[in-house]
């Protein structure tokens, strides 16, 4: 079962998701057989690769979204990463666009070090105050996940991965992606936002019974054998 995964690194809601899923992919019988695949998204290609101000500064300046109730929805996002084992500190959020970020994960996917990368570049964004439009930063975030700074640098020199991830955006949209998180299972399922584990629990459970259905064996030329139900037991 392959499960496509939407998500931008500036994006509170889809670290949250990813714990939550995550949640429900531990409890899943059949996680061993699930293949996870990390799609690029950007809530703001307009960003500079460095924006001077604060997170909340940035949200009344450019999104035009008053002051006071732009700090109770931090304060709602902040616990609902809590109740997750998360420790979101904005105040320390360094603003930035999150292009070349999405390019290391392209260049993590190619290594199979894709989870571990988004894993990281979140956590560093979130809650340690790192910049991930910085050069620096990325690298530190890359080798720490067991890739090579050397093959880093090249790849964001050339954008190697540019258009791989200017084709998930652009895929993401065609499929009607509109915001992240969002979840798609063997390209018949969408899942939007940030569900609580239960739900994606029952959504991969739906998805695994209808691929994989279960079929009744009985013996040839044979009556039913004989059975217990609710009324009582066959004599």
């Amino acid at each position: 079962m392959k499960i496509e995964i939407w998500s931008d690194v500036a994006c509170p809601w889809c670290y949250i998701g990813k714990r939550r899923f995550e949640t429900a992919l531990n409890a899943f019988p059949h996680r061993d057989s699930v293949d996870v695949q990390w799609k690029s998204f950007q809530l703001d290609p307009t960003l500079p690769e460095h924006y001077d101000g604060t997170e909340l500064s940035y949200l009344v300046e450019r999104k035009g979204m008053d002051p006071e109730q732009l700090k109770g929805m931090l304060t709602h996002v902040t616990g609902a990463a809590t109740a997750e084992g998360l420790n979101f500190k904005f105040e320390n959020v360094v603003v930035a666009n999150s292009f070349r970020a999405h390019e290391l994960l392209h260049l993590a996917k190619s290594h199979g070090r894709g989870d571990a990368v988004k894993e990281a570049l979140l956590s560093a964004h979130f809650e340690h105050g790192v910049d991930i439009g910085n050069r620096e930063a990325l690298v530190a975030v890359g080798t720490e996940a067991g890739l090579s700074a050397v093959e880093i640098n090249e790849a964001l020199d050339s954008a190697k991965y540019a258009d791989n991830v200017r084709n998930d955006i652009a895929e993401g949209r065609a499929l009607g992606v509109q915001g992240v998180p969002f979840f798609v299972i063997d390209r018949k399922y969408g899942i939007s936002g940030a569900q609580p584990a239960e739900v994606f629990g029952q959504a991969l459970e739906q998805a695994w019974q209808e691929a994989n259905p279960l079929t009744m064996v009985s013996a040839t030329g044979g009556e039913g054998a004989e059975v217990c139900g609710p009324d009582g037991c066959a004599i």
